[in-house]
């Protein structure tokens, strides 16, 4: 199918078989299945057969009597579609109810099940400051399950770990089986690449071209095995993260292989992409042009632009959300491409999902260049503005462009550690700072480690920064154990982390399959991050940060019964401090413990501290 233009009539090839009762087969019914009990009483099931526009839907009265209520049916210009509006009374019991279809030749009944509500799912935890988030790309990270390394009937059954782009056979069986590595390591939370479905023929492994939103990817398991992950997670007190697409999805997408609608999604005479250009959003001075190409082009060319201003794709893709979150019991959502969905829907769209879960923590991918674009997208700033997110926190990337320059640049005036300093120092524009994700690298960036000439001092400088600072923190799969590679081309960013496969040379989960420049790095991010999610000052404290001075940055994390001193001192050569200058965060204090070689040190006047090296002082 040529995907520079998809027209609807070229769409409507995708036809159900008649049973020989002429009833439809019905391809798709989504969401498979609802709750009762939720805040939103309404809910809308599309139900995807041929011609199935044709029949007339009603509740049946033994359903009507029980609380289930019929508010409408939209139908669209394509017949294989009826979207079917609902409404569940507050003491609806949990049960099957039925769906009554006919015409003048035929009735036929669907049995749509309403599920009890898990009591806990709207004290769901959230994300707070004192977490430390690991991202993993779950094709890249272990394969605990070979059986589904290849699945008939689907797009790609190739599988090669030697070739970047394809699949490599990693699993949600393979992040389960090392979940106790994580839990070890300091994590707390666990973000995944998307899990569900992308059936594409090529380039499907990273999961963001979805192409079934209510089925997790037969490569990577299914449903219960997401759900086993989930519950294995939470008893180990690791907190689920799900990361979700709102502007695409695959051009296999069973949605688009037969469109409910012409302007389901955006479309123009021949392939457009985006022009990536976020600031067009808030400039001024805009053309119109030039905001409806970022807003409505397509990311990729097999990834078709959603037109969430449609309410059928709105109420489509909310709804979808709040099932995995009740499903599984997700704690934060992490969502892609932020700044390329309709502003209307991304404020509509937060409104409904804390009102069912208050609790949530939401945090915006906006990979943006300058704070202000950044501060447009943020939900909690002081700024004001039209358009408000309310989005929890934030992809910081300001502070990671900083924390590339900090130890990569010499100290200057405005270089190096410098940039650390006057990056937080616009923190003020924010009404919570502590909401924004921090991060050395990702799945899409060049690995930190490369970003600093494989200097492992200065992987430690990154990881000391990245964890003692205000934010919540988060670690690509991997760097731990000095992972390394730029993305050129993406894939060497994603590759596998060695002893996740059988037969690899090395199991860098164990400390007998690791280097000593392995260990040495694995056992300093771990003794950061036990003591980060522990530390009461990382939790509930404040920051007070001094100007750099000599190439030597040092901030406070304190409250008011304990203080924590970090020291950056980004020379080549030891470098001596004194104290004095930092009296009023000293003040009281004579020792400090350093987390790191749990010594004990005299806090004098002067303090030398060794080149590349930071300290992280507990103060006594």
């Amino acid at each position: 199918m040529p995907m520079n233009r998809i027209l609807l009539a070229a769409c409507l090839c995708c036809c159900a078989a008649i049973s020989l009762f002429a009833k439809p087969n019905i391809e798709h019914i989504e969401p498979p299945f609802w709750w009762v009990g939720m805040q939103n009483s309404h809910l809308q099931v599309v139900i995807h057969a041929k011609n199935i526009a044709q029949y007339r839907v009603s509740v049946s009265p033994q359903s009507a009597e029980r609380g289930l209520a019929l508010r409408s049916t939209v139908t669209t210009e394509n017949p294989n579609y009826a979207f079917i509006n609902l409404s569940i009374a507050d003491n609806t019991p949990a049960g099957k109810y039925d769906l009554v279809f006919s015409n003048d030749k035929e009735r036929f009944t669907y049995a749509y099940e309403l599920r009890p509500r898990q009591p806990d799912r709207r004290r769901l935890m959230g994300l707070n400051p004192s977490d430390v988030m690991y991202l993993i790309m779950p094709d890249r990270f272990a394969n605990g399950d070979p059986s589904n390394d290849i699945v008939k009937n689907t797009r790609q059954t190739t599988l090669n770990r030697d070739t970047l782009g394809w699949r490599h056979g990693g699993d949600l069986r393979g992040v389960i089986n090392h979940l106790d590595y994580l839990a070890d390591l300091g994590i707390t939370a666990l973000w995944l690449n998307p899990t569900l479905e992308n059936d594409q023929p090529l380039w499907s492994y990273h999961g963001y071209a979805c192409t079934n939103h209510y089925q997790t990817d037969p490569r990577l398991g299914n449903n219960d095995i997401y759900l086993e992950l989930s519950d294995q997670c939470h008893r180990r007190g690791i907190k689920m993260v799900q990361d979700i697409i709102h502007n695409h999805v695959g051009d296999q997408h069973w949605l688009i292989r037969d469109l409910p609608a012409a302007d389901w999604i955006h479309q123009f005479p021949k392939f457009t992409k985006t022009t990536y250009r976020a600031t067009t959003l808030l400039d001024p001075y805009r053309a119109d042009a030039d905001k409806n190409l970022m807003l409505n082009g397509w990311f990729d060319a097999h990834m078709p632009d959603l037109n969430q201003d449609n309410p059928l794709v709105a109420t489509y893709l909310t709804q979808n959300n709040i099932w995995w979150i009740e499903y599984a019991g997700i704690d934060a959502l992490r969502l892609d491409t932020y700044a390329y969905s309709s502003e209307a829907f991304k404020q509509q769209w937060i409104k409904a999902i804390l009102h069912e879960y208050p609790n949530m923590s939401i945090f915006g991918e906006t990979w943006v260049q300058g704070l202000p674009t950044q501060l447009y997208f943020h939900g909690q700033t002081k700024v004001k503005q039209d358009f408000q997110s309310q989005l929890t926190g934030l992809t910081d990337f300001q502070l990671y462009y900083a924390i590339k320059a900090a130890f990569n640049e010499p100290f200057g005036w405005t270089e190096g550690v410098m940039r650390l300093y006057e990056t937080l120092s616009s923190d003020y524009l924010y009404t919570n700072p502590n909401g924004n994700v921090t991060f050395l690298d990702n799945h899409d960036l060049d690995r930190y480690l490369s970003v600093v000439g494989n200097n492992t001092d200065k992987l430690k400088m990154g990881l000391a920064f990245l964890l003692t600072t205000r934010g919540i923190p988060c670690i690509y799969y991997g760097t731990e154990i000095t992972m390394k590679n730029l993305a050129n081309p993406d894939g060497l960013v994603r590759l596998d982390f060695p002893g996740g496969w059988r037969g690899d040379p090395s199991d860098k989960f164990t400390e007998k399959g690791r280097s000593d420049t392995e260990n040495d790095v694995f056992n300093y991010t771990r003794r950061l991050c036990q003591w980060h999610k522990n530390a009461d000052v990382i939790r509930h404290g404040k920051l007070k940060q001094y100007v750099p001075e000599k190439g030597v940055y040092t901030y406070f994390r304190y409250t008011d019964r304990e203080s924590a001193m970090i020291i950056i001192n980004s020379n080549a050569k030891p470098t001596a401090i004194n104290t004095a200058r930092f009296a009023e965060n000293l003040q009281g204090y004579t020792q400090a413990r350093n987390i790191i070689t749990d010594q004990t040190l005299q806090l004098n006047a002067t303090l030398e501290i060794p080149p590349m090296t930071v300290w992280v002082l507990e103060l006594r």
